[in-house]
């Protein structure tokens, strides 16, 4: 009986150690989005995006000799949960990185998180700046990369004077719209010709919202609407500027959060015009977008799949990540850190994206009209790339900051007047 007792303890053991070598035998990455829930309409995507990339990675030969495994959880657009699962993916899952959230409000909700555990988070949504943290790759637009370019081609361009500024009610909209009525009144205009508005995710009854923009829009001045509402709001947002017969024309709408992807579930053809602001267009004309393009469409199995700007950033994000984990030869976050910096990559235009020190990244910004078939048509594009400004220039108090994660500064928002760090270094 003694012996039999050994026995089952040395299986236990010996499974035990087989177990733990199984699970050393990959690197594990965390996919942190939304499957259900307001947001699931933009965030699916994204989680199928991440696998094809690790699918393709995997086909290449892993990575340091291992192969990698997506561990895929749904926070379901509930922003405290996303802290929850990012904390079950570090610690109980043991993820190498975390690619993940959309909102800036579910990014706040895991940024704590990440910072403490020591994990790192690669972030591919345009978002409202006014941030730098050691633990995350911001692969998505910074309002230099965004919002002003977007701002100077309706004023310039379209030679807009009223403003209607349109947002779901969380922090990137308002903080994006506090930044561009700031932008706006430098430029001199008038505080009566800038009209904000704000509405709950998931809002759906748009008749009075729509019928006040139109109204604004009499005053005999040029009047465009510039739209941070996200999620599947916008499904009936634009529906009823088709309904009222808004076009753009008249009153352009130029949008920060709605691409391909959205538009895929819309009758485009009232929407003939209006516009959006991104760095990245499925309709943009290089090979490597074409050979993106072809092995999206196959992966998920549907010719007809679009892309979008934020698959662009997670894959410049993810490619990043391979690198810096190849020049490491670890994927311990602090050798990933002081490894990313620098790092290039191609994106999905032509060019090439490099990790700045502030952990932004380099990238194109383009303004593309909508067309019928639901895709962008080019309409404007910066000469060059642009670096990612993590501190507004137009904003009181981040004009003076600045972000350096190297050993130069170690601060994520460093006052170069004052000579300091103003908050915590890692």
């Amino acid at each position: 009986m003694k012996s039999a007792k050994l026995g089952l303890v040395a299986s236990a053991l010996l499974f035990g150690t087989l177990g733990a070598q199984a699970a050393e035998d990959t690197i594990k990455v965390g996919v942190l989005h939304s499957l259900s829930g307001t947001m699931a309409i933009s965030e699916t995507t994204l989680k199928d995006t991440m696998l094809m990339l690790i699918d393709e990675q995997n086909k290449k030969g892993g990575l340091l000799g291992k192969k990698l495994e997506a561990v895929v959880v749904d926070p379901a657009s509930n922003w405290p949960l996303f802290a929850e699962k990012g904390r079950e993916l570090i610690q109980k899952d043991k993820v190498a990185a975390i690619f993940g959230c959309w909102t800036s409000v579910s990014r706040k909700s895991v940024l704590p998180v990440i910072e403490e555990l020591n994990g790192l988070l690669f972030y591919p949504v345009q978002y409202e700046g006014e941030e730098s943290s050691r633990n995350v790759f911001y692969t998505g637009a910074a309002p230099n990369q965004q919002a002003i370019p977007a701002v100077d081609y309706l004023m310039n361009d379209l030679k807009t004077q009223r403003w209607v500024l349109a947002g779901t009610d969380y922090v990137y909209p308002r903080t994006t719209n506090k930044i561009l009525e700031a932008y706006l009144l430098a430029k001199g205009v008038k505080k009566e010709d800038i009209m904000i508005n704000y509405t709950p995710f998931g809002h759906s009854d748009w008749q009075n919202i729509v019928s006040d923009i139109k109204k604004f829009g009499t005053a005999g001045k040029k009047t465009a609407v510039v739209s941070t509402i996200n999620g599947d709001a916008n499904v009936p947002f634009y529906k009823e500027l088709g309904n009222q017969g808004i076009k753009a024309k008249d009153i352009p709408v130029l949008a920060f959060s709605v691409g391909e992807e959205e538009l895929s579930g819309l009758d485009t053809k009232p929407l003939v015009g209006h516009l959006a602001a991104w760095n990245y267009f499925m309709s943009v004309d290089d090979k490597t977008n074409d050979a993106f393009i072809k092995q999206w469409q196959a992966f998920i199995k549907n010719p007809k799949r679009v892309t979008n700007d934020p698959m662009e950033a997670h894959y410049i994000g993810f490619n990043m990540w391979v690198k810096a984990v190849e020049k490491a030869k670890s994927t311990k976050s602090d050798d990933v850190i002081r490894a990313i910096v620098g790092v290039k990559v191609p994106n999905l235009s032509g060019g090439t994206a490099e990790m700045l020190a502030n952990h932004h990244i380099t990238k194109p910004v383009l303004i593309g009209e909508i067309q019928g078939d639901g895709q962008f048509q080019t309409v404007w594009k910066t000469k060059l790339l642009v670096a990612g400004d993590a501190w507004s220039d137009f904003l009181d108090g981040s004009k003076d900051l600045t972000a350096d994660w190297t050993a130069a500064l170690n601060c994520g928002n460093y006052n170069t007047k004052l000579k300091k760090c103003m908050g915590k270094t890692n």
